[in-house]
């Protein structure tokens, strides 16, 4: 063989070593009886998900083509969410990049199928420390607290302590700051950085199983990456209504936002809010499934995607 037939040989043989795989991970969200669930497939650690193949007409196609495979549901609201892109991100080959190109699909749970290799797991099986709705979690306050201010100290210089301290302080709520449902990545990220969670590889220790149930590669990275998105989304965008049923009462609406966000609303202001933007219009008829007096039932109103003043909707999330 000459040399040039070599070089050549050599140099196809590095294009295809540094190759780049892309995956395609859905984190498909639903709320049932008041809780936020995500659909996992296998032992209930991982997202649906699949490679991008030449055959998929587009992204989208080829994640709802996936989802639909592996959990027999077929996808309806959906949008990008992230492109992961890091180096040895999932531990593997040194030469190939593996890109995983996530989206954020919305449901309702009666529509899933009843498929036995997936189900819906509560994402505060994942994120215990994220639920507020009944006061701060235990977990925070007893596990994760002393150990990350421990974290913060065992750093070698004073300013990277103090650094490390505000970061947790911010994310968590810590110092009398106030609670941001919002950075929910963030915080997952700083208990990754800190070793308190398993996978970051410090294994299944007291601290690591408290901080909820692990997901295979960066799965529950994704998952957090969701979580923060829609929780901000649904401030500004009627989106909770893919989530709810054709008609229900403005107390459901209230409780599966408040799941959402993981922590509770004031009623008065809720309700005035959603009624001063004509969210919502009556449907003439009542539910007697409340405990009590019958409750109007409601529907979302569609022309409101038409109106300009959409840009304006928003939630109010401040505590009852």
């Amino acid at each position: 063989m000459d040399p040039q037939t070599r070089r050549t040989k050599k140099g196809k043989a590095a294009v295809k070593a540094d190759e780049a795989k892309v995956d395609l991970t859905a984190v498909v969200v639903a709320v049932n009886d008041s809780e936020p669930c995500v659909l996992t497939v296998g032992h209930a650690d991982t997202l649906p998900s699949g490679p991008f193949a030449l055959e998929h007409r587009s992204l989208q196609s080829g994640l709802r083509g996936w989802v639909e495979q592996q959990t027999g549901h077929a996808l309806g609201y959906i949008e990008q969410l992230y492109t992961f892109a890091d180096r040895d991100r999932i531990g593997t080959e040194r030469h190939q990049r593996v890109i995983s190109i996530s989206y954020l699909a919305l449901t309702r749970k009666e529509q899933a199928t009843n498929l036995t290799a997936c189900g819906w797991q509560s994402w505060y099986e994942y994120f215990p420390w994220e639920d507020h709705r009944f006061g701060t979690p235990p977990v925070l306050l007893d596990r994760l607290r002393p150990r990350l201010i421990e974290w913060a100290g065992s750093a070698s210089e004073p300013t990277t302590q103090r650094e490390r301290r505000q970061r947790a302080a911010i994310a968590f709520g810590f110092d009398d700051r106030h609670w941001n449902e919002e950075l929910t990545l963030q915080r997952y990220e700083l208990l990754y950085e800190a070793a308190l969670i398993e996978e970051a590889g410090g294994g299944r220790d007291a601290i690591a199983a408290a901080a909820g149930k692990p997901m295979v590669a960066d799965h529950r990275r994704i998952l957090a990456t969701g979580i923060a998105r829609l929780r901000s989304k649904i401030k500004y965008r009627p989106v909770v209504f893919e989530l709810m049923r054709p008609s229900f009462t403005l107390l459901q609406l209230q409780r599966t936002v408040e799941a959402l966000a993981g922590r509770l609303i004031n009623k008065p202001n809720f309700r005035r809010l959603v009624e001063q933007q004509d969210l919502v219009e009556e449907t003439g008829e009542t539910s007697l499934d409340t405990g009590g007096r019958p409750a109007k039932l409601y529907r979302f109103r569609h022309a409101v995607l038409d109106d300009r003043a959409i840009a304006g909707t928003k939630l109010p999330l401040a505590r009852a």
